[in-house]
């Protein structure tokens, strides 16, 4: 009796230090929501004259294993001031996700009317308010700075985002939030490919915002590169190669 309690006892000990090896943490089923506009929301029906039109979020799933499942509430057009008032962010609350990706921007710009916001004012409120419901309801945050446009000057990339992108990371410093700059990962992404070889990453000749299914998976895939660093906790449900 005494030597199987023995055996009991190391068999113990050698599963604890199984589960203290950095990967090798037991496992549970997690969900992650995303919220944002266009260049992340889902195109099952997308138009004649973008066949692949795909927006990253639609594909974000891909980049991990059976264990995650993940919920895309990302709409085109939006803004961070419109996806609130239009009652859109209550019911991503209520489905208590362990994590919420959070990538606005684009409309928020100069340009888009009523949708339009200050990145030093009513900008970083409302990820405020975004981050601190999401924290209330036990979920963890995530700050997607976003994703630069594919736009060429002189064979450069250049943006027009970096005032929404840079007023993201201050908020992310504040709040002690986790932040993934997709926005700087994109542009070296374009600036490194060039403007021919990285045309196939959108979704027509014309339009240089939204992605095909090819440069969803791309742009998917520059976020999920970052994760073991900037939301350390995902590591263990990535896909391996």
């Amino acid at each position: 009796m005494k030597r199987q309690r023995a055996l009991l006892a190391a068999l113990f000990l050698w599963v604890a230090g199984l589960a203290a090896l950095p990967g090798l943490a037991a496992e549970r089923p997690i969900k992650i929501a995303m919220i944002g506009d266009s260049t992340m929301a889902s195109y099952p029906k997308p138009p004649e004259d973008r066949p692949s039109l795909t927006g990253w979020g639609q594909v974000f799933e891909l980049s991990f294993n059976d264990q995650v499942n993940v919920s895309n509430h990302a709409q085109s057009g939006r803004s961070s001031k419109s996806f609130l008032r239009e009652g859109r962010w209550e019911p991503v609350l209520r489905e208590k996700p362990d994590f919420v990706f959070i990538q606005f921007g684009h409309n928020d710009q100069p340009g888009k009317g009523d949708r339009t916001t200050d990145p030093n004012g009513d900008f970083q409120e409302n990820l405020r308010k975004y981050i601190d419901d999401a924290r209330a309801t036990g979920s963890q945050p995530v700050l997607v700075t976003p994703v630069a446009r594919r736009i060429f000057e002189n064979g450069k990339a250049v943006t027009t985002l970096t005032p929404y992108a840079d007023a993201m990371k201050k908020v992310a410093a504040e709040k002690k939030v986790p932040l993934v700059d997709l926005h700087a990962a994109s542009f070296d992404l374009f600036n490194k490919l060039g403007d021919a070889a990285s045309a196939d990453l959108s979704a027509s000749a014309s339009d240089r915002t939204h992605f095909s299914r090819k440069g969803a998976l791309e742009i998917a895939k520059l976020v999920a590169n970052r994760l073991p660093q900037d939301v350390p906790a995902l590591r263990v449900y990535l896909r391996q190669p």
